[in-house]
Parts: C-alpha cells; sequence; structure tokens
C-alpha cells in the first residue's frame, strides 16, 4: 500500500474547511439575512459596525423615499441634540466627506422622521421597494379626527406612523396633518390586536405616546455625515416644542350627548354671540403670542370646550388664564393697542390680580392670574363696591393642546379635575344664574382690601 502524503491530505482539508466556510457565508447572506434584515460591514472610520449599521440603515431609507420623491424631515430628538450644538457648523460646512459619523452612528433604537401628509400620495408601491430593499414594514392607522363634528362621528382611518426595520436598526416615519387652526398635529401609536407588539421596542419611541401639536417648521437642507437631509431651521425651538406638545381631542361623543339632553340654543342672539366671543378669543390669542404670554381658557370657556366643544351662548365672557410668573406689564397697552379697551382691573400683580377688556358689542374678555402654592393653585376675585376679596382654589394641573374655534390653544391636561374645582360634580348640567361669589365650588372669602390700597386694586374704567 502506498504512503499517503500528508501534504496532500492537509491540502484536501483546508479546501473542504474553505468550501464550508463559503457555504456558511452564502447561506447567511441570501437566506438568514433575508429573514432578519441586512448585515452590514464595519464602516465610516472608527464607528464600531453596529454604529455603522444605523448610519447605512438611514442612508438606505434617504435612498428609498427619495426615489419615490417623498419629501421627509429629521425630528430625531436624540440627533437634533447634538446637531443643535453644532448647527452654526452644520449650517456653514461644504458637502465635503465628514472624518467621522458623528450623529446618525450615536446610540439610538430609532432614527426619526417626519412626513406631511399632504405631501405625499399613498403609494403601494413604496412598500415592494421597501421590501426589495430588505425592509419590513408596519404601517398604524387610527381615527381621522378632523373629519368628527356634531353631525358626523366618522370612522374613516386615516395613516398616522410607519415604520421600516432593517437589520437591528429601525426608522420611525411620523405623519403630520395640517388642522384648521394652521398648525400640524399627529395622532397616537395605538397597536391593533392582530399587530406584532415585538417587531421593535415601542415603549422607546419619543413619538406617539399621545397626540402633538407643533407649529409649521421652517426647514433646513443640510449634509450631516454625508447625508442630505432637512431639519427644522431652528433645531432647538423644535426640542422645546416637542416637550409640551400634547394635544388634547375635543369629545364630540359627549357633547352629542350632552346636546341630545339640553339641546343647543340656535337663536340668532346666540349665533351672534358665538361669532363674536370667537372673533374675540382669535384677536386676544393672537396679542398674547406675540408677547410670548403662555395662556389657557378657563372659566366658562374651559368648561364650554370640555362639556360641548363649543362656546357656551349664555355667559357673555370669554375667560382665559395666565400665571403670575407669566404676567408683562406690556399686556393691558397691547390690548388696548388691538382695540380692546380696559374695562376693569382688579388686584395687584403680588395678589389677586384680575384684567377686563371689552370686546365687540356686550362680549367682554376676562384674564385671571392664577398664583402656585405647594399643593394647589388659585385665582383671586375682588367685589368693586365692598372691597372684598375672594380666592378660587384649584387642584395643580399642567398645560396641553387643543383645537377649539378653529384655533390652537391651551387647555389645562387635567381638565375634569380644574372643570370640577369650579363647576362641582353637577358640571353637566347647565347653570344659566351664575353667581361669581357664592355658585363656584371652589370659592373662598380671603378678607377684605384695605382702603387706603382701593385706589390700586379696584380700577373701573
Amino acid at each position: 500500500m502506498q504512503k499517503v502524503n500528508k501534504n496532500v491530505v492537509l491540502a484536501v482539508l483546508s479546501l473542504t474547511s474553505l468550501v464550508f466556510l463559503l457555504f456558511q457565508l452564502y447561506y447567511y447572506k441570501f437566506y438568514l439575512s433575508q429573514k432578519n434584515g441586512a448585515v452590514f460591514s464595519k464602516a465610516r472610520g472608527s464607528q464600531s459596525g453596529q454604529d455603522s449599521t444605523r448610519w447605512h440603515v438611514v442612508r438606505k431609507f434617504l435612498g428609498l423615499i427619495s426615489s419615490h420623491n417623498i419629501p421627509v424631515y429629521l425630528i430625531d430628538p436624540l440627533i437634533l441634540g447634538l446637531v443643535d450644538k453644532d448647527i452654526e457648523q452644520i449650517r456653514s460646512s461644504s458637502d465635503g466627506p465628514s472624518p467621522e459619523c458623528k450623529y446618525f452612528c450615536a446610540p439610538r433604537d430609532f432614527t426619526t422622521f417626519a412626513l406631511l401628509d399632504k405631501a405625499w400620495k399613498h403609494e403601494v408601491g413604496l412598500f415592494r421597494t421597501a421590501e426589495k430593499m430588505g425592509f419590513q414594514w408596519l404601517k398604524v392607522l387610527n381615527k381621522d379626527p378632523r373629519l368628527d363634528g356634531m353631525d358626523d362621528l366618522s370612522g374613516t382611518e386615516i395613516p398616522l406612523h410607519y415604520i421600516f426595520k432593517l437589520a437591528s436598526h429601525a426608522i420611525h416615519l411620523v405623519v403630520f396633518y395640517e388642522r384648521s387652526g394652521n398648525f400640524l398635529w399627529h395622532g397616537p401609536l395605538r397597536l391593533k390586536q392582530h399587530m406584532d407588539r415585538k417587531f421593535v421596542p415601542f415603549r422607546k419611541l419619543h413619538f406617539g405616546r399621545y397626540p402633538g401639536a407643533y407649529e409649521k417648521p421652517e426647514l433646513l437642507f443640510v449634509s450631516i455625515d454625508d447625508l442630505k437631509v432637512q431639519i427644522p431651521k431652528n433645531p432647538s425651538s423644535f426640542l422645546e416644542e416637542m416637550s409640551h406638545s400634547r394635544f388634547l381631542e375635543c369629545r364630540y361623543r359627549e357633547a352629542r350627548a350632552f346636546f341630545q339632553m339640553y339641546p343647543d340654543d340656535a337663536s340668532a342672539d346666540a349665533v351672534e354671540f358665538r361669532k363674536r366671543a370667537k372673533s374675540l378669543l382669535h384677536l386676544a390669542a393672537l396679542t398674547l403670542n406675540n408677547l410670548g404670554v403662555k395662556f389657557w381658557l378657563s372659566s366658562g370657556t374651559c368648561l364650554g370646550w370640555y362639556r360641548q366643544c363649543n362656546v357656551i351662548p349664555y355667559s357673555k365672557d370669554v375667560d382665559l388664564g395666565i400665571f403670575i410668573r407669566d404676567y408683562k406689564a406690556d399686556i393691558i397697552p397691547a390690548f388696548q393697542k388691538a382695540g380692546l379697551p380696559l374695562k376693569h382691573k382688579f388686584g395687584k400683580v403680588e395678589d389677586s390680580l384680575e384684567l377686563s377688556f371689552q370686546g365687540d358689542g356686550d362680549v367682554k374678555l376676562d384674564i385671571f392670574f392664577f398664583y402656585e402654592e405647594d399643593d394647589y393653585i388659585w385665582n383671586g376675585g375682588t367685589q368693586a363696591k365692598s372691597g372684598k376679596k375672594f380666592k378660587y382654589l384649584f387642584p395643580k394641573f399642567t398645560l396641553c393642546w387643543t383645537e377649539f374655534v378653529e384655533l390652537k390653544v391651551h387647555v389645562p391636561c387635567e381638565t375634569l379635575q380644574y372643570v370640577e374645582a369650579n363647576y362641582g360634580p353637577d358640571w353637566k348640567v347647565p347653570v344659566k344664574t351664575w353667581d361669581w361669589k357664592n355658585s363656584p365650588s371652589n370659592v373662598q372669602y380671603n378678607g377684605v382690601w384695605p382702603v387706603d390700597e382701593w385706589d390700586e386694586v379696584i380700577q373701573i374704567y
């Protein structure tokens, strides 16, 4: 028997191992990667493979939406926070290659973009292309609140969120819609029963825990990590807006039920009052917004929004609340310049300040200033003829956006507690005769103004 050449055996074994290794690589690339998403090699300078994967997924997504002419802009808070620190440098930088991946390689599970609904017609072709590129995708729909009203509680669904998943990274695409108050709105992300809750870590999403309201942003085209993207021109303003963006929808179903029990007043006087109240509220909002003073719907105006999605026709005024910390001396002259003369001024900045301005006809604007204590918030009231002081106590609350009479405006997020504090447990029952000194559930007697201060704290015009 011939002696076996050891070198030949080693060569055969090495070749066999190499063929097996190549087969494994082929199988992983063309079978496993199709199920689990694409795998990218280590790239982008000194960044790790995982960091590089994020950048590659974003690049492929931008290529996907560009091929379908879909204009999106970056709203990812983690990336915008980094970009904001270097915004001047980014604005002035050329399109040359970046030395390192600084922004899109930052650790995160998602990269978030926004899409304006009117800028894109929903096409099946996008999702077919996405699948060919290795993306898995999820579309989340929900009811369109813009179609809701007293006469039609529409069940029409619209796309609110898209998620595109590739490899170990996901793209969250938030759909924004224009509302009649001239602002942008996005809906919540609510998974339906049949949806895979393990598709991505949904709890880590920055958008979708609740609906949000935003001003229309001015966009800037920039190059970030060698990728051309649109971003809000002022990232810090967008991030600040995001932190206070929570939106509450008007409760049309409850309002309809209310009007079934208490038919709405459709008289000419009621229609005219609501028209004037709407005009006054829009003018007040414009004036205060120009001053940078945050305000919210209070008292009867807040009750009208929450209970019946409209102005209460027998209320005879528009009520707004402002935290005393936001008071500005320019408020009175600004309203006078807007054509609203001062009707009365009660109290002082340190205690129980209240302003009233005369609107068109017999409609007036009342502004109540709120003071914060450790356990509660309160506003004051003054009886002009006696100098008696009153105090109205509310549980602590935060502010949310809503849409009311075609206006984006704040209301207390904890609206029910706010309304119940003021109007008691029977707030659903209309009360046309209201005594501001005795009727509110939260009113307290608060002493008497010293006579020598009356000229300052009781001013009637």
